[in-house]
């Protein structure tokens, strides 16, 4: 006999649901344990979420902070040891990074950072890179290009 037909779950693991409103008998019918009347027992009734039954909410009675910086600039980051594994020589770009993965995409403007050692000669083309970055990817040999953005 085939194991796979006799799979089934561990005891326990899983669980009938309650039909409700299937007689007495059920413990569970008539009203469906929702009580005679009111707004919780209708159709579609109920509040929405945060109602304190006219109360001010508390998302209305706490105070605001801070604001949002809309010239903030969001980047990219790729830290130079997540560069180690291409090869001695290959030029670096946001889409080599993209196709293998490192960054989510190329539409956020790239900045490598100096977390790691780098030991190969790459050619990195980014928008922005840290000092400690810099110093180590021309102590390797390598070379940067900064490009706008």
């Amino acid at each position: 006999m085939n194991e796979l037909s006799r799979l089934k779950p561990p005891a326990g693991a899983t669980k009938k649901r309650k039909r409700k409103g299937r007689g007495p008998g059920s413990g569970n019918g008539k009203t469906c344990g929702k009580g005679q009347k009111g707004q919780n027992s209708r159709s579609g009734g109920g509040t929405r979420p945060g109602f304190e039954g006219g109360q001010m909410p508390l998302h209305r009675r706490l105070p605001k902070g801070g604001f949002t910086n809309i010239f903030r600039v969001e980047y990219s980051i790729v830290n130079l040891s997540q560069l180690e594994q291409f090869e001695d020589g290959t030029a670096i770009d946001a889409e080599i990074l993209a196709a293998k993965g490192l960054i989510g995409g190329t539409k956020k403007p790239l900045k490598v950072l100096g977390h790691g050692e780098i030991s190969k000669k790459l050619t990195l083309k980014v928008n922005k890179i840290s000092a400690s970055a810099k110093a180590k990817v021309e102590a390797a040999g390598g070379t940067i290009e900064v490009i706008g953005g």
